[in-house]
Parts: C-alpha cells; sequence; structure tokens
C-alpha cells in the first residue's frame, strides 16, 4: 500500500475513484474528468469490442487514458481484470487499495451491445449482455461496499460514492434491444436497494442514464448521434456528460442517494420513477369483466405511458 500524495486541487482532490469501462467512451472522458478535478483513477478495461468480442486483458485502451491522464499532471492506474466476474470485482478494489490506500468512489461503466429483435434474439446474446451490465455492476458495488462495511465498523466511516449506468432503454424501453433494457432496468432496480443498504456506512448510490456518442450509440441511433457542423455545440459529446459523475462522485454531494438522473446535452432531468396513479378498491373481489371495466376507467384518468424507443 503507497503512501498518500500530497494534497491536490479540485472538487475530487486526493479521493480515489475506480471507474469500469473507461478505455473509451462515456467512460474514458469520465475517468479524465474525475482526473481533471483531482482524483486518483483506477481505469478499468478489457478492450473488447462494442459486442463484447476480441481479445480480453488487452489492457490497450486503458493503458491509452492512463498514460492521457499522467502526461496531463495526474495519477492513474490500469485494471484489466474482467468485473463481471468476483475475482476481477475483488481485484478492482484491490487495486484501488493497493496502489493508493485507499477507494472513495466507483464508476460502474462497462457494457456491450447485441441487439437483436426478440424473436431473433438468442439465449447468448441475452446472457452476455445481461452478464456485462447487470452482474458487472453487482460484483464491483459488492466488493466495494464490502471494503466501505468494513471501515465504517472499525470507525473509519468513508465518504463513499456509487454512480450506475443505467439507459433511456431501461426506463422506457428501446425496440430491438430487449437484452440491453432488461439489465439497465435492473440496475435502477438494484441502485434503490443499494442506496437503501448502504447509506448506515456513509455510501451514496445514484443512477445515470446518459444520452451520448459511444461505439454502442453511434452506429444504433446514427442520426442522433450524428456530429455536429464547425463551431456548433457538440450536444452528443460524451464529455457533457461527466459533469454530473464527477459531482455526484464527490463528498460536495452529500444526501443526494438513490435517485436517477438523466443527462443528454446540457439537459439534467431527476428521473420520478413508478408511484401509485389512479386507483380503485371496492373492498371485494371482481368478476374478470368487472376487473376490466375499473381498468378502462382507471385508465382514462392515468398520464400516458412514455413512447418506447425505436416503437412506430
Amino acid at each position: 500500500m503507497t503512501a498518500p500524495t500530497a494534497h491536490r486541487a479540485g472538487l475530487c482532490a486526493d479521493r480515489v475513484v475506480a471507474v469500469t469501462g473507461a478505455g473509451r467512451g462515456l467512460g474514458r472522458v469520465h475517468a479524465l474528468a474525475f482526473a481533471a478535478e483531482g482524483a486518483r483513477v483506477v481505469v478499468n478495461d478489457l478492450g473488447v469490442g462494442p459486442d463484447g468480442s476480441g481479445s480480453e486483458r488487452s489492457g490497450g485502451p486503458a493503458r491509452a487514458v492512463v498514460e492521457e491522464i499522467v502526461a496531463a499532471g495526474g495519477e492513474a492506474v490500469v485494471h484489466g481484470g474482467d468485473v463481471a466476474t468476483a475475482e476481477g470485482a475483488a481485484s478492482l478494489v484491490a487495486t484501488a487499495l493497493d496502489t493508493f490506500g485507499r477507494l472513495d468512489t466507483l464508476v460502474n461503466n462497462a457494457g456491450f451491445l447485441r441487439d437483436r429483435m426478440l424473436v431473433n434474439l438468442d439465449e447468448d446474446d441475452w446472457d452476455a449482455v445481461v452478464r456485462v451490465h447487470l452482474r458487472g455492476h453487482f460484483l464491483p458495488l459488492k466488493h466495494a461496499a464490502a471494503h466501505w462495511r468494513a471501515e465504517s465498523k472499525a470507525g473509519r466511516t468513508p465518504v463513499a460514492r456509487v454512480i450506475n449506468t443505467s439507459s433511456g432503454a431501461g426506463l422506457l424501453g428501446s425496440v430491438g434491444q430487449g437484452n440491453y433494457a432488461a439489465a439497465k432496468a435492473g440496475i435502477v432496480a438494484l441502485t434503490l436497494v443499494a442506496a437503501a443498504e448502504l447509506g448506515r456506512y456513509g455510501v451514496h448510490v445514484n443512477a445515470l442514464a446518459p444520452a451520448a456518442r459511444t461505439r454502442m450509440t453511434e452506429q444504433t441511433f446514427a442520426e442522433a448521434m450524428a456530429a455536429p457542423g464547425e463551431g456548433e455545440f457538440d450536444a452528443m459529446a460524451p464529455a457533457n456528460v461527466s459533469p454530473l459523475v464527477v459531482w455526484l462522485g464527490s463528498a460536495a454531494s452529500d444526501g443526494v442517494t438513490g435517485r436517477v438522473f438523466e443527462a443528454e446535452a446540457g439537459r439534467i432531468t431527476v428521473m420520478e420513477g413508478w408511484r401509485p396513479g389512479p386507483t380503485d378498491d371496492r373492498g371485494a373481489r371482481r368478476s374478470p369483466s368487472e376487473a376490466g371495466e375499473t381498468v378502462r376507467r382507471l385508465l382514462a384518468d392515468a398520464e400516458k405511458p412514455g413512447q418506447v424507443y425505436g416503437a412506430s
């Protein structure tokens, strides 16, 4: 374990941040933004393709990000483990502790796509996408939380932060992305449970549904993700999302937990999830026809559901 370095300036000065899937896209700009605010960063990436294929543990993209941070005067270290395995998730936390002596913030971001319409979606593509997104969030969160709980019980209550990455697909659904949407919806539920369970240990947990140009979105939503003309605001630049992630990962976000945010271009939205709408309680069992009549009446007074992405 190394000794802490001299005090650094910035919103996240002296904090240690682990970012998964940080070799490219959103993860990369998150890592750079944290470093710019004084954090020491564990940069995790397997170096695989946008569908999860390719040579794992290459460290190439992650190493390039670390070199970029170091060249700018920051501190960072590569982690090439698979965070969707217990071994890889545990080593992510161990890398932070062994290299920098602490872990303050975890940003779960790793993921890939294997888009298919439901009738063409096979089990392998379902399992692979749910594994990297949902299990790849659960295991790093589990191992980081175990560390923070031990710290709290030892009288060293942390100021810990977790930012999970959901998606508009997980909030509204997305045609052709049943595996991805299901995993991202699960991440929201995981966030709510983790916030409730871990608050007593000094851990705040929030989720973010970003909209930005990445390898995963620039093909699926090519028209919406197109780069603007010269001199115009690049609304889909990944760097637009990172300021909110950095703030949520800092001590400044005290009291903000169990929330889901949407971030796109210059817009930040607090998302409000399932809550009771119109209801009718007759105090007795209904027949099927009576149940249907009640539902029709209640739906007439209910808000219209959000439009599923890609629905005609």
